[in-house]
């Protein structure tokens, strides 16, 4: 299973980066014969001459056409009974099991939001607009990698119970923001106590956290970080870290 992941990321890889191929948006599938769908392909351009030609980069079972798609974000035009294959590949490659945890928040809607008349009555003090109880997330990932989007939230026994006992989140995004959610301090104990997941993202910090792309003292960010036990991986602007399915942060960290 680790072999078989790898070289789908390698294979993504090969395609983000062969100059053969521009930007793609969508791909058209007439039929299932390799020669159309992709079965194998040539590793460079000039490598052989066309009546000596060979094909040495093998891709099946995933095929050129599920390659290209993920790697460029395209959409797979086909049809007869085709579609339900390509449909299954590409659950198989980019599925994501997402499960929904409660989150000790409040959940109104702006009224701005709304705009007419009902949110000019929106709009009165004495008028609110609920959309029901918020919540975190916990996600499954295909090659193993779970993960916890947190959300707004203050301490719930569902952090330890869900996340952590059964869900076994590795990776947690975690809201430090202090206003009516976890700060710093209950945020470290979430992560230390409850979750106990391997990595730590910090979220919702609400106040500028790091200048050149590092921490600034004294600031909420800085508080959790000290405060934690698990390492904590600061996002930055226009930046997109990356994971493995071992829970390392293998990009941008």
């Amino acid at each position: 299973m680790v072999h078989a992941y790898f070289m789908i990321q390698v294979a993504l890889w090969q395609v983000l980066n062969d100059p053969r191929l521009g930007k793609i948006d969508v791909i058209l599938v007439s039929h299932m014969h390799g020669d159309h769908v992709g079965d194998k392909y040539i590793a460079a351009v000039g490598n052989d001459v066309c009546s000596e030609t060979s094909f040495p980069v093998n891709v099946l079972p995933n095929t050129s056409t599920i390659n290209i798609a993920m790697a460029k974000d395209a959409i797979i035009m086909t049809g007869s009974e085709m579609p339900k294959l390509f449909v299954i590949k590409l659950g198989a490659l980019v599925s994501v099991t997402i499960t929904t945890v409660p989150a000790a928040h409040s959940n109104d809607v702006s009224f701005e939001m709304i705009g007419g008349k009902l949110g000019k009555l929106l709009a009165s003090p004495d008028v609110g607009a609920y959309a029901g109880p918020p919540t975190g997330f916990v996600l499954t990932f295909s090659n193993g990698l779970v993960g916890n989007l947190l959300g707004d939230t203050g301490i719930t026994a569902e952090q330890k119970t869900v996340v952590g006992d059964y869900y076994k989140a590795k990776l947690a995004v975690m809201n430090i923001n202090d206003t009516l959610t976890s700060g710093p301090k209950e945020a470290a104990w979430v992560v230390n106590k409850l979750v106990k997941p391997k990595l730590v993202i910090s979220s919702h910090a609400n106040q500028p956290s790091t200048t050149d792309g590092k921490v600034i003292e004294g600031t909420r960010v800085d508080s959790f970080i000290t405060m934690s036990k698990i390492p904590v991986h600061v996002p930055l602007s226009g930046v997109a870290m990356s994971f493995n399915k071992k829970e390392f942060c293998i990009k941008y960290c």
